[in-house]
């Protein structure tokens, strides 16, 4: 199985793109990572939420494949514990699927075609993080789960 996080928007942050970097160095170790970002939009002050939203969700949707597993970082979505996640990561690998695919969206949420498509929606917390720390928190995150299927000292229980 591959994981791809699909994010809308590069980071302007070096530290974070540091960190993130480390963490998908050390995902590789356990499964095939990608981290594709779609360019931002061009002259979105002429455009309402909505347009942006539709917009960004054809730009989403144009990147999957029929066979793709998508997963939406929704603040509505279900919440894990990391080792609850650990155990979602292990049953998707279990189901056969090729690529799950997470997406963190534009800064006003998903477009209803993207909604519609999607088949989870996962929430890391009811606090609300820039979409730029969201990124290192889900890399961060798959890293811990993995590090929990396998056993190793990364997290404590």
């Amino acid at each position: 199985m591959t994981i791809k996080l699909l994010t809308i928007g590069k980071t302007d942050n070096a530290h974070l793109e540091t960190l993130m970097n480390d963490y998908q160095s050390r995902l590789n170790h356990y499964i095939k990572f990608e981290l594709e970002i779609i360019p931002d939009l061009k002259k979105v002050k002429h455009l309402s939420e909505e347009q942006q939203k539709q917009k960004e969700g054809e730009l989403i949707l144009n990147k999957l494949k029929p066979t793709d597993v998508l997963v939406l970082l929704d603040e509505n979505g279900k919440q894990f514990s990391s080792v609850n996640f650990a155990d979602y990561l292990q049953k998707h690998m279990n189901s056969g699927i090729k690529q799950l695919v997470l997406v963190i969206g534009g800064p006003y949420g998903f477009s209803q075609e993207v909604y519609a498509k999607a088949q989870g929606k996962i929430s890391l917390s009811k606090m609300t993080f820039s979409h730029q720390m969201v990124r290192l928190f889900v890399i961060e995150q798959l890293y811990r789960g993995f590090t929990i299927l396998k056993n190793e000292p990364y997290h404590h229980r």
